[in-house]
């Protein structure tokens, strides 16, 4: 709703209460799979990496469309999206490490 990017830092301290940017990958990953195979748009373009105004390089974004992603991002109705049920973050993880495997 305010059009803003939040560090990594930022917000492990949000969720941990202290500065841990370094654990957020895996976390992050589940939902950029999570949005990619749900059509949504990627919720990981608003986090980035202090100083550079980017996601960092191991979460999956299209860094030349990262503009056009992060407007969609902001201009998705997230209210009117109803909540993922338990797993399904896990399991979009899971396929798409899967199909890296073959």
């Amino acid at each position: 709703m305010n059009r803003q990017t939040m560090t990594y830092e930022g917000l492990s301290i949000l969720m941990y209460g202290k500065p841990a940017a370094g654990v957020l990958a895996q976390i992050l990953g589940h939902i950029a799979f999570y949005c990619e195979d749900n059509h949504i748009p990627p919720l990981t373009t608003i986090v980035v990496a202090k100083g550079e105004g980017k996601p960092g390089e191991r979460i999956p974004v299209e860094t030349a469309r990262l503009d056009e992603q992060r407007e969609n991002v902001y201009e998705f109705d997230w209210f009117n999206l109803y909540p993922p049920r338990e797993g399904a973050f896990a399991e979009a993880y899971s396929k798409r490490r899967a199909r890296r495997n073959l």
